[in-house]
């Protein structure tokens, strides 16, 4: 028998629950961003060759996408506010680790653990999903998938100063500061989700998916440095092909795997994590492209000439518009559904990307670029965990939406790859050994970010559609009715709850659960949530039968007695099948 508490029955927060979800999401992204402004200083501060000290940026991306599905399955079946506070955890030792050394075995170390963090962003969304009435969760998940780009934006300006200003090192302090401020705020105002997801923990998935994971991001990273077409570049895409594969295999022969492929099968959500990629692609472009056009001389004839810090501030809108996207996606979404506003976020992208071609001739240009990108990807961001969250059980939802975080990372390190390529091979010799980007490179860059979306706006339209405003806004009326039947029922504790199954054990949405007394008598019905939830009070101590039907599904009568003691009876509830005992 599962042990999954009803969606609906959990849904209770406090209101200083999303905000300090969204702040720890922020504070992880920041680790995305936090050495950029001294990227071109690292071999020098580190003593090391600048081959040696990209592996400070690539080992936070390789652990942060390892880490990612396997905190979502572990936040799963063992408590998300449980791993959140201890991905933090590992994200301030790793900061205090890099902020004491200007060593880079030690830095990569420290710099790995920092990546650790990024499991937190479908952790929060979880937590948001477990304990969120409807009406806050669009908004909230928005908010919270935003967070990477907010983090990321943010960052900039903040880490330029730090960096301009004062010793380097000071960068990890200030991120260790935010990490115990986040643990704080966590353990103080977000209660832990009773959700739990049947099964264990899938090690050998574990192992195998991460393995993969590094094989194929390694050459990804590095293949401008080895060389597309060497024999360690191409080594290594044969050998994360095959362990993918065999990974793959494997999962599908467990019954509890730590990534359910048959559930990531399903076209709402292969589509959605497709989709994904090409998001993380089009961010992570103007990330790259902006702050260098801004920083370059003007003697090179396009050049901003502007400082760090003025860079910073220029690209900063991009991560404040994504924030305050979030209540307009939640508008739009409860009208045209997900499904419309990604793709409403990705015709607003494309857009910001064939304008900003033109507007690269004056500060105040990239600044309007940097809003209408933000826009187009605060509501492309924000669409992504509710279309994950409508096309998986509650049980999965740490892991579905840790996958979907993953393959943003993987669009932003294809893109990361993609675009230092091109700008290398377009860039201009000036003498000396001293290379610099190209307005030809720029604009190739935007054309590519152009034609990734494009090609997410060709996925979109893929994707199922959603139920028309007027029916969602019935379906959401009665399921604002459920939740107050539900939130009654938890007060009252003494009563019957589980899920609504069909025969393959999957949940059965909206099946009706009927609570028959001893004399023949309704003392009761409801339906099941969205993951085939249920929770029904009893008026005191005895003999019950739950009745279940549900359209296309044989009806379910069960017996079942309660104590009538201060504990639910948890009662999982087959269709079809006979009749079971409590």
């Amino acid at each position: 028998m599962t042990h999954t508490t009803p969606d609906h029955a959990t849904r209770k927060a406090g209101g200083a629950v999303v905000p300090v979800l969204a702040f720890a999401g922020i504070v992880v992204a920041v680790m995305q961003t936090l050495l950029v402004p001294v990227i071109k200083d690292l071999p020098q501060l580190l003593g090391t060759a600048p081959s040696n000290a990209t592996w400070v940026l690539t080992s936070t991306l390789l652990s942060g996408a390892v880490a990612t599905p396997i905190m979502g399955r572990l936040g799963d079946l063992y408590g998300k506010r449980r791993m959140l506070i201890l991905s933090l955890s590992v994200m301030v030792v790793g900061a205090l680790v890099s902020a004491v050394t200007s060593q880079l075995l030690l830095m990569i170390v420290g710099r790995t653990l920092q990546g650790f963090a990024m499991g937190a962003i479908p952790l929060g969304i979880g937590l948001m999903r477990d304990m969120l009435p409807r009406e806050r969760l669009a908004s909230a998940m928005a908010l919270m998938s935003s967070s990477i780009g907010v983090g990321g934006g943010l960052a900039l300006p903040a880490a330029a100063l730090v960096a301009q200003h004062t010793d380097w090192h000071a960068l990890f302090y200030g991120a260790a500061g935010l990490g115990v401020l986040a643990i704080g705020l966590t353990l103080l105002a977000v209660p832990e989700s009773p959700a739990r997801a049947k099964g264990s923990f899938d090690h050998p998935g574990a192992a195998g998916l991460s393995a993969g994971l590094v094989l194929l991001l390694l050459p990804i990273t590095k293949g401008s440095d080895w060389g597309w077409s060497s024999g360690t570049t191409l080594g290594l895409f044969g050998a994360a092909l095959a362990v993918l594969l065999l990974w793959g295999v494997y999962e599908l022969r467990i019954p509890a795997p730590l990534v359910d492929l048959r559930t990531t099968a399903r076209r709402e959500v292969l589509l959605t994590n497709l989709a994904s990629i090409m998001v993380g692609v089009s961010f992570y472009v103007v990330s790259l492209v902006l702050p260098q056009l801004l920083q370059l001389p003007t003697a090179t004839g396009y050049g901003l000439g502007q400082s760090m810090v003025v860079a910073g501030l220029c690209v900063a809108p991009l991560g404040l518009t994504m924030m305050f996207t979030a209540p307009v996606y939640a508008r739009l979404s409860a009208r045209y559904g997900p499904r419309t506003t990604l793709i409403i976020g990705l015709l607003v992208i494309a857009a910001g990307y064939a304008g900003g071609l033109g507007l690269m001739h004056a500060a105040w240009q990239t600044i309007i670029t940097s809003m209408v990108l933000g826009a187009g990807i605060g509501l492309a961001y924000s669409s992504l965990p509710a279309l994950i969250v409508g096309a998986v059980p509650a049980s999965e939802t740490g892991a579905a939406n840790g996958l979907n975080t993953l393959m943003r990372s993987i669009g932003t390190s294809v893109s990361s790859a993609v675009i230092g390529m091109v700008l290398a091979n377009t860039a201009h010799d000036l003498g000396g050994g001293v290379e610099v980007p190209t307005m030809h490179g720029f604009r190739v860059s935007f054309l590519i970010a152009t034609a990734a979306v494009l090609v997410g706006l060709v996925l979109a339209v893929f994707l199922p559609r959603t139920p028309r405003p007027a029916a969602q806004h019935t379906q959401l009326r009665a399921s604002s009715e459920e939740d107050a039947v539900l939130e009654r029922a938890e007060e009252v504790l003494r009563g019957f709850r589980g899920r609504v199954l069909d025969a393959s054990g999957a949940p059965v949405a909206r099946a009706k659960v009927t609570l028959i007394d001893r004399r023949g008598r309704q003392a009761g019905s409801t339906l099941s949530g969205h993951d085939g939830g249920y929770a029904l009070p009893v008026p005191s101590e005895g003999p019950y039968v739950l009745a279940a039907r549900a359209a296309g599904h044989g009806p379910l009568a069960s017996a079942a007695t309660h104590a009538g003691d201060e504990r639910p009876v948890e009662l999982d509830l087959p269709l079809p099948g006979e009749t079971v005992t409590a």
